[in-house]
């Protein structure tokens, strides 16, 4: 396998996609030398069956708004590989999905999931719908709409949708209303559920506690941990919410929030109690960043920015893709710190990859270190099949498992001579192989 040839190949093929050509590049930079290994892969064409999703719904979702207008939206879902189990990824409402975007996400999502050591294909779904200043009556109209074509494509053994950006438990619930009320059955079809009809304790929590758990064990490997350091996270919402909780839990300081019209920088560190106030402001309110600023003293907004600018340990994106370029990426470097770890998808640029790993500072991949999210949607998955419901502790102590045992795969496959562990290329090759020997078994199909 030649990566530049396929990647060329695709971009041929599927040309104004550049968010998913940017996933593929990252993976196949990777794995070319591990692939090579393996010259029945190359018979039996894998990497073009890995690149190139299973199916890809499109529709037209019709909706009424609150003045009773017609308003139409474009729906989505991408289902990639559900060569080790149902396809599994989020569903994203907001004005920039398309469908590069997606495909991107449910590339990684194969990975991600893979990873998790669970039997979860990958997927990924959504709307250019923004859920941002629409009632809660036109929100769940649009998700009823919406889901009266996506039914006849997931199931609990086909396809499990879960939430992402614009998709909290809110919309989760009126779509699994939909569905019930479509299919006349009540089945664990979506994760992210309320806990009064099928919910797991801990999901809310999961992305950002898990992504603070690969964090601790990426610092154990430099004999320290996150006791005294500084952090800076971008984003608000819940992934950024939960990893901010379970910095301060360990014992470090938060600086930075933010959202996409600008950041706020606390001197002071944003405590439990501003956390909880951020989180009302946001989760009840619907509000934005800069009113934190109006609320506490000496707190510095910066509008239209993201936070990479300013001086920590520890940096933790947790917004969105593409949030760290190559520039910001040196300002982290030369302002010292010491680890990477992201919260959201692809956050950062392949450029700015290559600055983190040739200072050798420590830094995780997505697909790795925010995989903590699907990981917990998928012990909802058991749960919902064994009709139980486990203890917050019990759901925890099998999510920091879990983290632990992506870890210390991405040091098996990612440790190069010098002793530097390439996370990038860890969870790649971990994550391909297993989707890759599944793929072999089952056959060309």
């Amino acid at each position: 396998m030649n990566a530049k040839e396929v990647l060329e190949n695709l971009k041929q093929r599927f040309p104004n996609e550049p968010e998913y050509h940017q996933a593929v590049e990252e993976v196949l930079g990777t794995i070319e030398e591990e692939y090579n290994k393996h010259p029945e892969f190359e018979k039996f064409n894998l990497i073009e069956r890995l690149c190139i999703p299973d199916r890809i719904y499109t529709f037209r979702v019709n909706w009424i708004d609150d003045n009773g207008n017609y308003r139409t939206n474009m729906g989505y879902r991408v289902q990639h590989n559900n060569a080790i189990g149902p396809y599994k990824g989020g569903i994203r409402f907001h004005a920039s999905v398309n469908l590069s975007i997606l495909k991107f996400l449910a590339f990684e999502q194969t990975f991600k999931n893979s990873l998790t050591t669970l039997p979860m294909g990958g997927a990924k779904g959504g709307s250019d719908f923004s859920p941002r200043g629409k009632s809660a009556a036109e929100v769940m109209r649009f998700c009823q709409a919406f889901m009266l074509e996506l039914w006849r494509h997931i199931g609990p053994d086909t396809d499990v949708p879960a939430g992402d950006i614009g998709v909290g438990g809110r919309e989760v619930g009126y779509m699994f209303g939909a569905y019930k009320k479509y299919t006349h059955e009540f089945s664990g079809v979506l994760t992210g559920k309320g806990r009064e009809f099928g919910g797991s304790l801990i999901r809310p929590e999961a992305t950002g506690y898990g992504n603070v758990y690969f964090l601790m064990e990426m610092l154990k490997t430099k004999g320290t941990d996150l006791k005294g350091k500084t952090c800076l996270i971008s984003g608000s919402g819940n992934v950024a919410q939960y990893t901010a909780q379970k910095v301060l839990q360990l014992g470090g300081k938060v600086l930075t929030m933010s959202d996409s019209d600008g950041y706020v920088y606390d001197p002071n560190g944003i405590d439990q109690e501003k956390l909880n106030w951020i989180m009302e402001l946001k989760n009840q309110y619907r509000g934005r960043i800069r009113e934190y600023a109006e609320e506490f003293e000496g707190v510095k907004y910066v509008p239209g920015e993201k936070p990479w600018n300013e001086v920590a340990d520890i940096a933790l994106p947790c917004a969105t893709q593409n949030e760290i370029s190559e520039e910001a990426a040196k300002a982290l470097v030369a302002n010292g710190v010491m680890a990477v770890c992201e919260g959201a998808n692809m956050p950062t640029v392949p450029a700015a990859i290559k600055v983190f790993q040739n200072a050798k500072i420590l830094y995780a991949p997505g697909k790795a270190s925010n995989a903590g999210g699907v990981s917990v949607s998928g012990l909802e998955m058991t749960q919902n099949s064994i009709r139980l419901s486990w203890s917050a502790e019990e759901v925890d102590a099998k999510l920091h498992d879990i983290m632990l045992d992506i870890h210390r795969n991405c040091v098996k496959y990612g440790t190069e001579p010098d002793g530097y562990v390439n996370y990038v290329k860890g969870a790649n090759i971990a994550g391909f192989m297993k989707v890759a020997k599944a793929m072999m078994a089952q056959g060309v199909i």
